[in-house]
């Protein structure tokens, strides 16, 4: 089956309600893999419960950029993916899938677990000229472990693996909004590499004008270079995101999310990925409805800056 070719009944459950993808710039793309997380199953249900909360933004003008992405966004629906695979092969999938979309557009991935980003930032990479990118990491978990519970991969290396590869510059790397228990070489590999860290204990209480010297500081080191951001929708309290699948307490506020997806919109981002949302433990769709709010947001920054 070719890509996109994942269909839903009706324009209802495309994100935002866009059209089919087609000659768009900006593409959305669902990645239901959900194969090597730790803790609860279900995030592979993330990308249609994301849609779905997504679709009272349909004809929405964002507030702050003051444009809607809608007229400039087609909807990949999901990939086809080997589920009952072995982990490699999965992630040769899905590079192979995000390659096809990421030559013809500037694309957002509805995640899946977080093991799915390391083949998106193969896919980027090449794209964009064999450079190491910089990278913008918002997650409660370092992701940084070299092993997973004895697994060589999972969802909790990818990070450590896309510096090992050079797929990403450690040195423009940054994380915000860690603070889960784990060891110190893990939790602290990437400012050990030269990047730096943001947890969540440094930004409670620092929003808005707050978060001045932090977005002045991220700005700074990324400097121009082609960015990669990736959001584990866990970077959040689970006051704000209960559905996922390793939640930890002491999160960032959905408001501090925003903040920084508005404030760094500037920055030369080439894609941008969502994970981790796990509808079967969401209440009142809260985690959903942040996700899809975090994607439009970003997207409309996209188009707020081309026009």
């Amino acid at each position: 089956m070719a890509l996109g070719q994942f269909a839903y009944a009706n324009n209802s459950n495309r994100f935002l309600a866009c059209a089919p993808l087609a000659d768009q710039p900006y593409a959305v793309c669902g990645i239901p893999f959900d194969g090597v997380v730790t803790n609860r199953p279900g995030a592979r249900f993330g990308p249609q419960a994301i849609r779905a909360a997504s679709l009272m933004l349909c004809d929405g003008i964002h507030p702050v950029f003051d444009v809607s992405p809608l007229e400039h966004l087609g909807d990949a629906l999901d990939m086809r993916l080997p589920n009952a695979s072995p982990l490699p092969e999965v992630r040769a999938h899905i590079e192979r899938q995000a390659t096809a979309l990421m030559d013809k557009h500037h694309c957002v991935f509805l995640g899946g677990d977080h093991s799915v980003t390391l083949s998106l930032l193969r896919a980027a990479k090449a794209r964009h000229g064999g450079e190491p990118l910089a990278l913008v990491h918002f997650d409660a978990h370092c992701d940084t472990w070299s092993d997973h519970f004895g697994e060589p991969s999972g969802h909790g290396t990818w990070t450590y693996e896309a510096i090992q590869e050079g797929l990403v510059s450690a040195a423009h790397t940054v994380q915000i909004g860690i603070r889960s228990s784990g060891e110190r070489a893990a939790r602290d590999y990437v400012a050990d590499q030269g990047g730096q860290i943001f947890t969540a204990r440094e930004l409670r209480g620092l929003d808005g004008a707050a978060l001045g010297p932090v977005i002045g500081a991220i700005r700074e080191r990324l400097a121009g270079r082609p960015a990669y951001l990736t959001l584990d929708i866990d970077v959040l309290d689970p006051a704000f995101a209960p559905g996922t699948g390793t939640p930890e307490p002491g999160g960032l506020t959905s408001s501090q999310v925003l903040t920084f997806l508005e404030e760094l919109a500037d920055l030369r981002w080439i894609g941008m990925d969502c994970v981790e949302v796990a509808p079967a433990y969401d209440h009142a769709e809260l985690t959903s409805n942040a996700a899809a709010c975090f994607v439009w947001t970003y997207l409309a920054g996209r188009v707020a800056q081309q026009r």
